[in-house]
């Protein structure tokens, strides 16, 4: 049977007027790598410090495998958080960093020895032991401060975009490597990040904040595949996303027009709009189905190729189709010139149905 490490109840957090965190409810199973993701100021990093006893919330209650969080829990506090900057002291060797919490805890010297190697052997840190923070790399300062937090044994284990200072190449290379090292101590990781990508490398779970609300939550294949709004949609990967007014729901599909026409699609599970209420369409760049096939597709028209970009292992289509303008992509190397006629067109199961956000509101699909 499952168990529950972390549990937000009802938690509401505010700065003066401004409500950072609105209520939410949240549980994370043991074991878990979750990961909140959204934008500045969507109350990610909010939840991830009331989760860590860092901020206290205005109402509702936190669990920590079962039990409310201590507000002066101090280095008993079963939580630990690993931040952007690592917060390494300078004047400690590596050594020193990582046995710091357990000094604080009081364990025996023969016990902090061992369990300080036992994890940066783990870490990979072993012929760094005797170096300052100074006299590392951003990813090996990282680790260290991954191994700081690993040594006290925490329940579960925070991180507020622990590699947001590294380079492009070190981040997806830690990616990996804290994927790895989630998977070897078992230990319950709750993520904070802003990049989709990263939270769909790294998680089990993906909860998406929007505004200080958990606006969808579920696998990086459930989201992406079935966004349940149009933020969701636009947040997690790409997507065009095209106005319209809500025609009729017929058990499977349902149906809308659109500047482009009817256009059928799928409805989240929760919403069930009536006949001419407005709502958008979301279409990802991949299902844009292009050339003679189209035709044979659920819906397919004909516009104008508006620019190329090639990418490497696919190339990006611009298209017009009046004053609308589409993205498609398609696999490799696409020798079309600006100006061409085109032929696209998309299954109907890979339209989605959303409700009307005003941040959509412009006719772009």
């Amino acid at each position: 049977m499952s168990q529950i490490d972390v549990e937000l109840q009802s938690v509401v957090k505010r700065f003066g007027s401004f409500t950072a965190v609105d209520g939410i409810n949240l549980a994370v199973q043991r074991g878990q790598f979750v990961t909140l993701l959204g934008p500045s100021g969507c109350g990610k990093t909010t939840t991830l410090r009331m989760i860590g006893g860092l901020e206290l919330p205005d109402s509702g209650r936190i669990l920590i495998g079962g039990e409310p969080l201590a507000v002066d829990g101090g280095a008993s506090r079963p939580t630990r958080m690993v931040f952007q900057n690592y917060a390494l002291f300078p004047h400690m060797t590596v050594a020193e960093n990582v046995a710091f919490g357990l000094r604080m805890q009081k364990v025996q010297k023969a016990e902090i020895e061992a369990r300080v190697r036992d994890i940066v052997n783990l870490l990979g840190l072993s012929v760094h032991i005797g170096k300052f923070p100074r006299q590392m790399s951003g990813g090996q300062q990282q680790r260290v401060a991954l191994a700081r937090a690993l040594v006290t044994r925490p329940r579960v284990l925070l991180l507020d975009e622990p590699l947001g200072a590294l380079d492009l190449k070190m981040r997806k290379h830690m990616q990996n490597e804290l994927k790895k090292l989630q998977r070897e101590v078992g230990i319950t990781f709750v993520y904070v990040t802003h990049d989709q990508e990263e939270a769909m490398n790294l998680s089990d779970t993906i909860v998406v904040m929007d505004h200080g609300l958990i606006v969808q939550q579920g696998t990086a294949a459930e989201i992406y595949q079935n966004p349940a709004t149009a933020y969701v949609a636009d947040f997690i990967g790409e997507a065009n996303i095209l106005t319209g007014v809500f025609q009729d729901d017929m058990g499977g599909y349902a149906s809308a027009t659109s500047p482009l026409g009817v256009l059928g699609g799928r409805l989240p599970e929760a919403y069930r709009p009536v006949a001419g209420e407005s709502v958008l369409f979301s279409i990802r760049p991949e299902h844009v189905v292009i050339g003679p096939a189209a035709s044979t597709l659920d819906f397919s028209q004909t516009g104008v190729l508006a620019e190329v970009a090639y990418l490497g292992g696919s190339s990006r289509l611009t298209i017009t189709v009046g004053q609308n303008t589409l993205r498609a992509d398609v696999p490799g190397l696409f020798t079309a010139r600006a100006g061409d006629a085109i032929a696209f067109g998309w299954l109907a199961e890979n339209v989605r149905i959303l409700q009307h956000d005003a941040r959509f509101i412009a006719p772009v699909i």
